[in-house]
């Protein structure tokens, strides 16, 4: 949901950059978003149908100037990825752009239903807010 909701941020604000997501499991390589993530993120009006899971890998250091995770579990594994920390600066909890510092974990909802897409929706939309207002703010 955090690439559809922060895709339609940045279009709304003429702001191209280059946005990704990326998971840890490789049975979902391929797979479509869960259809309860689709249909909350159909009712804001952001279409995330087109998205496919796929690795998170060493390239994506090279290829992202910023990476943000969702829980511990996420950082753990990309610091055991990253070679270098330069590579690991480049890492941060999503929810340390409305919690600075915090490094809260966004809960996943995977287990629940609708109700806890929702919620997991909105703490992203805040988020992917100040990811693209801090954008905003380097764009001529």
């Amino acid at each position: 949901m955090a690439e559809g909701i922060l895709r339609d941020k940045l279009r709304k604000r003429n702001i191209t950059a280059e946005i990704d997501s990326a998971g840890l499991e490789k049975f979902h390589i391929g797979d479509p978003p869960d259809d309860r993530a689709v249909l909350v993120a159909k009712k804001y009006g952001i279409d995330i149908t087109g998205h496919r899971a796929r690795i998170v890998n060493d390239d994506d250091f090279k290829r992202f100037d910023r990476i943000y995770i969702m829980d511990s579990y996420h950082y753990h594994h990309l610091s055991m990825l990253a070679r270098t920390d330069a590579m690991m600066d480049k890492v941060d909890y999503i929810m340390n752009r409305i919690n600075p510092g915090k490094n809260q974990a966004v809960k996943d909802p995977w287990y629940d239903d609708i109700p806890s897409f929702e919620k997991v929706f909105l703490q992203l939309d805040a988020a992917c807010e100040k990811i693209a207002d801090e954008l905003a703010a380097f764009t001529p």
